[in-house]
């Protein structure tokens, strides 16, 4: 198979390491100036991008165009896209909910065929090995797989849907994310009592984690009538040291939705059903 020519939009840290990736197997990868940052022009440099003036060019020379940009900017640099026509596929690689996943390919389609991507992991550099997750069509996933083949950016195809990989990174974001403000929290409250120290020490006895166990939530929803007004406490406790409480008072709301399982016998399923009822 020829190799493709590839465009990046908007290099950033991430896109422009991603992007670094696919010169192994393309062309060539491009990327815009216009716009963009002396430190965008410099990333891009040090990956050995290609710059072009305009982005009709760039989507005129492109065979596979990547996304990756803030979430925010998602729709909207899709819709520069589709003004354009591009007849290519457009990898929409960006940390957004598989609704607006598939807004866009929507916007985009027929002239562009859409392959949903999730990057979970940290920029390919320094020994880094992310897992770029796809889902879409069967031979627009497998012509990604091939971008990147023996490369520090790994991929596994979930699917044929539009939206699948998407779920799949904010579910995994929607853990790790919120628990590391937790630990900001936890460790922020510990310290306004002087005893930081000892908290890590108790949290040092456990390494493993609690999104590997997901059997653990029907065990949480039993207890949620006495883990609420719990952290209910936290939360007053965050107040007064002048924290931000609201995150720990949201989960007090989460955890009423299972107070009717009062120290009961529940399955995972049991428990998720409840949960998603309001």
């Amino acid at each position: 198979m020829d190799q493709p020519t590839v465009g990046i939009l908007h290099p950033g840290s991430m896109g422009a390491a991603v992007a670094a990736c696919a010169t192994t197997n393309a062309a060539a990868v491009l990327w815009c100036e216009t716009g963009r940052s002396t430190a965008s022009a410099a990333r891009a440099a040090q990956f050995g991008l290609t710059p072009v003036a305009e982005l009709a060019e760039l989507l005129d020379r492109s065979d596979i165009v990547i996304s990756l940009c803030p979430p925010a900017a998602a729709e909207d640099l899709a819709r520069d896209v589709a003004e354009h026509r591009f007849t290519g596929v457009y990898v929409e690689a960006n940390a957004i909910n598989p609704e607006r996943a598939q807004r866009i390919a929507a916007l985009l389609e027929p002239a562009a065929t859409v392959v949903d991507g999730g990057v979970v992991g940290s920029p390919p550099v320094r020994g880094k090995t992310p897992t770029l997750y796809l889902s879409g069509p069967v031979g627009e996933t497998e012509r990604i797989e091939a971008l990147f083949a023996d490369t520090a950016v790994r991929t596994a195809v979930l699917g044929t849907n539009v939206g699948q990989a998407s779920a799949l990174k904010l579910s995994y974001a929607a853990f790790q994310k919120t628990s590391r403000v937790l630990v900001a929290l936890a460790v922020g409250m510990a310290r306004e009592h002087g005893v930081d120290q000892e908290l890590i020490e108790v949290a040092s006895r456990r390494t493993d984690s609690y999104l590997a166990e997901p059997e653990y939530v029907a065990k949480t929803a039993a207890r949620a009538w006495r883990w609420g007004p719990e952290l209910e406490e936290a939360a007053d406790a965050l107040a007064a040291a002048g924290l931000p409480p609201e995150m720990l008072s949201a989960a007090a709301v989460t955890l009423a939705r299972w107070n009717d399982a009062k120290d009961g016998e529940l399955t995972l399923t049991d428990a998720l059903d409840q949960l998603a009822q309001p």
